[in-house]
């Protein structure tokens, strides 16, 4: 079967639409303004996060952010599944939507297929702590430079999210444990 060039052309924007999509803002969020990548570099604690199966389970889950080619940023994400006793580890890529002042991304896992990663609060003095959605109210975590993030703050976070329309009341709180404690742990760090 010989398809239309027509059809190649539909099939293509509807392909670029879908993929398109899956890195948007959700209405009426907007990411942070005065974002400097540098400084949001390196490692990041999962606070608390909103489920989804490809974190479902995991523990002690961390993002390590660094520069890679061509503007890219390296993304490794990790964290403990404690009834399988293994670490998870993710590897990806991310590249700004917009501007690199303008905390909004597009990651990617799994080759040419990205979804958005929209910074959406963010401490602009110490960069200690993060608030980040997916293209929908569907994906939200807390993320801190620390295991532990302080009431308050968290807090705060919190009551944010809630404002932009998120399920709060549906949040998984991440234990963190010593890393030397897990079987297989890194070193160092």
């Amino acid at each position: 079967m010989k398809i239309s060039p027509q059809l190649k052309s539909r099939f293509a924007f509807i392909v670029l639409l879908l993929l398109g999509g899956c890195v948007r803002l959700p209405e009426g969020v907007a990411p942070v303004a005065n974002f400097e990548v540098s400084r949001y570099l390196g490692t990041w604690y999962e606070i608390a996060r909103l489920d989804h199966s490809f974190e479902r389970g995991l523990s002690q889950v961390t993002a390590q952010y660094s520069m890679g080619e061509g503007g890219a940023i390296r993304v490794i994400n990790r964290g403990y599944n404690q009834v399988a006793n293994k670490w998870k580890e993710a590897r990806g890529k991310a590249y700004f939507v917009e501007s690199p002042q303008t905390g909004r991304l597009k990651v990617s896992f799994f080759g040419p297929f990205y979804g958005g990663y929209n910074i959406v609060e963010l401490d602009h003095e110490q960069y200690s702590y993060a608030l980040v959605c997916g293209p929908n109210r569907s994906y939200l975590w807390i993320l801190s430079r620390t295991s532990r993030l302080n009431a308050a703050t968290l807090q705060a976070l919190v009551a944010r999210a809630k404002s932009l329309g998120f399920d709060t009341d549906s949040l998984i709180y991440v234990e963190h444990e010593p890393q030397a404690s897990r079987p297989g742990a890194p070193s160092g760090s």
